[in-house]
């Protein structure tokens, strides 16, 4: 493991790292003075308040930063998002929204650079060679391999995060075995299984995404059902293993494997593993900067309860934030143009666009319009039917909305008063609708987990849509079969 030491940086590194010290001190030093007195403009006095001092404080940050170019002019600006919450001007979603307009894109744009310096790094070509040492080089094995690991990582962490670790590492693979996209059955297959192991995976538990939050939240404001870690999982991680091999088989079936094995010898994966010798610096620096954001989304929640929300990050903040810390001086891992290039910034548009038409399908009333037409006669469904048809509803539904927290907030308020009128199991009604909400096999547009693997450019919308119908019926029966059981041992 080698490191480098500052002094041994390029004069040129030194100098930018001691710019962006100067410029934090700056804005330290304005946001601790004393607040001005107020300034007499005739009867009116014009004052300088606590945050409007801080806003300078940052202003000054933000300029010395731009006029030296110490780091990239974009970077900077992004920069600015997350100062303006540290220093108590707004909070995180109020500073994006002034701007942005919704937090997902900043998240969007941190799990882009995260993904864009494994690669650039070197780091995702050593994971490869890791991951492929331990499954070997069949083809259906590795394609299970990143099935299973997708599924397992994203019962904790977000599906987004976890489709942008896997798409570097399916990346390199492919390109190890010179399989050119959309030319090659085996691409596709391992990309959407990029996409669909995290979808999988994150039904699994409450934190595996943020759509699953909300219907806790919806269950205990509206029903007085409080859901705990284990009552999720109870449902969730049966149906989440269930359709693992599900996933696997359909992929399989649909995108027959070109070739059996990946042109890659066992002894072949140990040679290149040597011949990468210790990890550099900057595969170090990436490794820290990921494993770092990992872990505090994971520990977000016992933060914020240890210092009483004191500390309490949004979770698009810490993408964010992570990924800007790939372009700090001595650590460069990326450059803004490079950046640039290699980021899918088309993907970005997608979301703003989706989330807009599907915030307007809501907010007409279009969509509850339809939640109560296709649900309203759930009562004449047989008990043991009632998952399978809730699944396959909500995932109709999902293909109007492009979000998992949309859908979420339409389709939870409908099932949870239609239960309490039918008097029937809140949870069970619940769960189903609770789970379909993160389950988007079918269209690219239907949620940000699906856009970063069809970003690197080996299947079509119409590949994901021709497999994903049929995973979406397999998902209804894995879902049906875990619920139907639980409850019958008395789990749940």
């Amino acid at each position: 493991m080698t490191s480098v030491a500052p002094s041994s940086w390029p004069s040129t590194e030194r100098a930018r790292a001691a710019t962006i010290l100067v410029a934090v001190l700056v804005m330290l030093a304005i946001d601790a003075l004393p607040e001005p007195a107020p300034i007499a403009r005739g009867d009116e006095l014009i004052t300088l308040s606590g945050p409007g001092k801080a806003c300078l404080a940052i202003l000054a940050f933000a300029i010395t930063l731009w006029v030296t170019e110490a780091v990239p002019f974009a970077v900077t600006a992004l920069f600015v998002l997350l100062l303006i919450p540290v220093l108590g001007i707004a909070d995180y979603p109020a500073a994006v929204r002034a701007g942005f307009g919704n937090t997902l894109i900043t998240f969007f744009i941190g799990v882009l650079l995260l993904s864009t310096g494994f690669t650039r790094s070197g780091l995702g070509t050593r994971l490869v060679l890791y991951v492929l040492r331990v499954v070997g080089t069949r083809t259906d094995r590795v394609l299970l391999g990143f099935l299973v690991v997708g599924a397992l990582l994203s019962m904790w962490i977000t599906d987004m995060s976890v489709a942008a670790v896997l798409l570097p590492l399916g990346v390199g693979v492919l390109r190890d075995a010179r399989l050119e996209p959309l030319k090659s059955n085996f691409g596709r297959a391992l990309m959407i299984s990029c996409a669909f192991g995290p979808l999988i995976g994150g039904i699994g538990t409450p934190a595996g995404a943020g759509a699953n939050l909300a219907a806790v939240g919806y269950l205990r404001e509206l029903a007085g059902v409080e859901i705990t870690f284990l009552r999720w999982m109870a449902y969730g991680v049966p149906a989440s293993l269930l359709m693992i091999p599900v996933g696997w088989r359909l992929l399989l079936r649909a995108f027959p494997p070109e070739l059996d094995r990946l042109p890659i010898r066992d002894a072949e994966i140990a040679e290149r593993l040597a011949a990468l010798g210790r990890p550099t610096r900057l595969e170090i620096w990436t490794l820290v900067v990921f494993a770092g954001t990992i872990t505090v989304w994971l520990t977000t929640p016992l933060l914020a309860g240890w210092t009483g929300g004191l500390i309490d990050p949004p979770p698009q903040a810490v993408a964010l934030g992570g990924g800007l810390l790939l372009f700090l001086p001595g650590l460069r891992v990326l450059v803004w143009k490079q950046a640039q290039r290699d980021m899918d910034w088309g993907g970005v548009i997608l979301i703003v666009a989706g989330l807009s038409l599907g915030v307007m399908v809501f907010e007409t009333g279009a969509a509850r319009w339809l939640a109560q037409v296709m649900l309203g006669r759930l009562a004449l469904v047989p008990d043991v039917l009632q998952p399978f048809v809730i699944v396959l509803v909500v995932a109709a539904l999902h293909l109007l909305f492009s979000s998992n927290t949309v859908t979420g907030a339409i389709i939870m308020p409908i099932l949870i008063a239609l239960a309490q009128d039918l008097g029937l199991d809140v949870w069970a009604v619940a769960a189903p609708a609770a789970f379909t909400s993160s389950l988007a096999f079918i269209l690219v547009t239907e949620s940000p987990t699906n856009v970063l693997p069809y970003s690197a450019g080996y299947f079509s919308i119409r590949d994901m849509a021709r497999v994903g119908i049929a995973m979406t019926v397999g998902a209804a029966v894995c879902v049906t079969i875990a619920i139907v059981t639980v409850r019958s041992l008395g789990g749940g």
